[in-house]
C-alpha cells in the first residue's frame, strides 16, 4: 500500500468524522421538529459511502481504478443530493419549481490525475458536473444561513465551504509532486498527499463543531 500509518489515520479520520456529522444532524433535525434537516442529513450519506470507495483504492494500491471511478459517481449523485436538500430547506416543503437548479460551468486542469477505468474524459466530465453541482449547494447554503439560521450555524457552512480549500491545495500539491517532486501520482507523495487530506478532516470538523453548537444552544434552550 502506498500510504503510511499516519496518512491511514488522516483518512480514516476525515472519512468518520462525515458520518458523525450526519448522524449528528440527524439528531439534531429531530430536537427542533425539522424533517427538512433530517433529510438533509440523510442525503449526506452518499458523500460518506464515496469516501470508502477512496480508502478501497488506496487499499489496491491504486491498482483498481473502477474504485474511484465509483467514488466520483456516487459524490457526483451526493452533490445532487446535497442540492436537492438544500432547496427543500428553502422551498419549506412547497413543490420545487422546475429549472430552478440553474447552471454553472467550471473545469479542473489536474496534471498527474489518477489512471481512470472509465476513461480520462468520461472522468473528467463527471468530476467538472459534480464540481458545478456543489458549487450551486454552497451558494444555496448562504441563503439558507441568511434566511433560517435555525438550520446551520456559520461555522458548519464554513465547513462545507472549506471544501473548496481542500480541493485548491490537492491540485497544488498534485502539481507539487508530479512536477517538481517527480512522482507518478500525488499519492506516491506521502507528505503532500497527508497534507491535502488533512484539510479535508478540518473541513469536516468544522461541521460536526458546527452542529454541535447548534444543539447545544437547543438543549440549553430546552433545559
Amino acid at each position: 500500500m502506498l500510504l503510511s500509518p499516519l496518512n491511514w489515520v488522516v483518512h480514516l479520520f476525515s472519512s468518520l468524522e462525515w458520518g458523525v456529522a450526519v448522524a449528528m444532524l440527524y439528531r439534531y433535525g429531530g430536537l427542533i421538529g425539522r424533517r427538512d434537516v433530517q433529510r438533509f442529513a440523510l442525503l449526506m450519506i452518499p458523500h460518506w459511502i464515496g469516501s470508502w470507495f477512496v480508502l478501497g483504492y488506496h487499499i489496491s494500491g491504486d491498482r483498481i481504478p473502477l474504485m474511484l471511478d465509483m467514488s466520483e459517481l456516487v459524490n457526483l449523485f451526493g452533490s445532487i443530493s446535497l442540492l436537492y436538500a438544500t432547496i427543500s430547506i428553502l422551498r419549506r416543503g412547497k413543490p420545487l419549481a422546475p429549472g430552478i437548479m440553474g447552471a454553472l460551468f467550471c473545469g479542473l486542469v489536474v496534471s498527474g490525475r489518477p489512471q481512470s477505468w472509465m476513461g480520462n474524459n468520461v472522468f473528467d466530465a463527471i468530476l467538472q458536473v459534480s464540481s458545478v453541482v456543489y458549487l450551486a449547494f454552497l451558494v444555496l447554503l448562504l441563503k439558507v444561513r441568511k434566511k433560517d439560521p435555525e438550520v446551520f450555524s456559520a461555522l458548519t457552512v464554513g465547513g462545507f465551504w472549506f471544501v473548496l480549500v481542500f480541493i485548491s491545495v490537492t491540485i497544488f500539491c498534485m502539481y507539487l509532486a508530479t512536477e517538481v517532486r517527480g512522482y507518478p501520482t500525488l499519492s506516491h507523495d506521502d507528505l503532500l498527499h497527508g497534507l491535502a487530506e488533512s484539510l479535508l478532516s478540518v473541513s469536516n470538523l468544522m461541521i460536526v463543531l458546527g452542529i454541535h453548537q447548534q444543539t447545544n444552544r437547543v438543549v440549553t434552550r430546552n433545559a
